[in-house]
């Protein structure tokens, strides 16, 4: 029996309007919201909260919920429950989603919708598992082998982390891609007055299914019913002659392993059905007369906007611009704010992997700094400071 997303339940289920909740928790009500039907995951701090609240609340709402055996386990199971009709989601840390890569660009590969919430930790390997960190923020993008095009949203409230897997399922279904909501242990167990959007009035996206005749094979190329590069969706069970496989495919869906052109023709199309549209979600903070300005995204925006609003105190002309959808990146943008400003900061919780983007698209336009810091804590505004000039 298919899904069949009930806004009356959800609200019982959600219960009231304002709560004061965590990150970890907020995801949950965002995937429920977005009526989410599936969740597959296996626990791992500081990401389990995501789990042990859909394991509460998906039976609840008409959902399953599955915990497999590991991480590999768990995005195939949402990749196959996806293909079945279900919205579908997991949630993990680094060394899951470490695991998780390989099925990740079979997602991409297959166009599967799901969605996966990273509650970043530091590592490498088993790293802190109690502590936050951004070290994974280049991994979604590269971390599957070949050519593909990420969409990764990061939230840098907890109100943003119901927010943005709300969106992170539309991306996902208009799409048809694995969505990313990188989010981190700091904004993971952060607790923050959360106001819960009325589940009725929601714009939610859903994947449009395929409507040919039956006894046709659904084109892997673009929609058969509007103009899109996206094609339209054959779930199983339905009566389409659905062919999924990770291997290069023609437009029947059929491997072409030995075909350059099929290769080509297929994977421009993966990446450009995203990229044409030009996808992007930022914030902009005093930009107007700015000569420096924090490039940021995530847990890391909130003290360079501390760092910001004290600057801007002692006279200096400082702005923020915040990165809420870290990719597809904002080359544009960030290339135009370069002409206009004469450094660029760019805090991260790592080493230093968002400014390689911001240094390309700066194009030597003006300065640009990496402000890292590991070890699971956040910068201190006072930090960010010195990087101003200040003490």
């Amino acid at each position: 029996m298919r899904y069949k997303r009930d806004p009356k339940i959800i609200r019982k289920v959600i219960g009231n309007d304002v709560q004061f909740i965590l990150g970890d928790m907020a995801c949950v009500y965002g995937g429920i919201l977005a009526g989410c039907s599936f969740f597959g995951g296996y626990p791992i701090t500081p990401a389990s909260e995501v789990a042990e609240g859909m394991a509460r609340l998906m039976p609840r709402v008409g959902g399953t919920y599955l915990q497999m055996e590991d991480e590999i386990g768990s995005i195939a199971a949402v990749i196959g429950a996806s293909w079945g009709g279900a919205k579908s989601m997991t949630a993990t840390s680094g060394p899951g989603f470490s695991l998780m890569m390989e099925n990740y660009g079979f997602a991409m590969m297959t166009e599967t919708p799901c969605v996966l919430v990273n509650v970043q930790r530091t590592g490498p390997s088993t790293g802190q598992p109690t502590l936050g960190a951004q070290g994974d923020m280049m991994q979604c993008r590269w971390g599957s082998h070949g050519d593909f095009q990420a969409i990764a949203l990061a939230p840098s409230t907890v109100q943003e982390c119901l927010d943005f897997t709300v969106q992170a399922f539309n991306y996902a279904e208009k799409y048809r891609n694995p969505v990313c909501v990188m989010t981190d242990g700091e904004m993971g167990h952060l607790r923050e007055r959360v106001v819960i959007p009325d589940e009725k009035k929601l714009k939610l996206v859903n994947r449009v299914e395929a409507t040919i005749d039956k006894d046709k094979y659904i084109p892997f190329t673009k929609s058969q019913t509007r103009d899109s590069k996206v094609p339209d969706f054959p779930t199983f069970g339905t009566g389409y002659h659905t062919y999924v496989t990770g291997l290069t495919h023609n437009e029947k869906g059929f491997p072409a392993t030995d075909k350059q052109k099929d290769h080509e023709k297929l994977v421009k199309r993966l990446v450009e059905k995203i990229t044409d549209d030009n996808l992007v979600d930022i914030e902009k903070m005093n930009l107007d007369d700015a000569d420096t300005v924090f490039v940021t995204y995530g847990a890391s925006a909130r003290p360079a906007e501390t760092a910001m609003d004290i600057a801007r105190k002692d006279g200096k002309k400082v702005g923020l611009l915040r990165l809420k959808l870290v990719w597809p990146f904002p080359e544009q943008v960030v290339n135009k704010l370069a002409k206009d400003v004469d450094k660029i900061i760019v805090p991260e919780m790592n080493l230093g992997q968002i400014v390689h983007s911001v240094k390309e698209a700066a194009n030597g336009n003006c300065e640009v700094i990496s402000a890292p810091k590991i070890g699971g804590e956040m910068h201190l505004p006072q930090e960010l400071m010195k990087y101003l000039g200040g003490k």
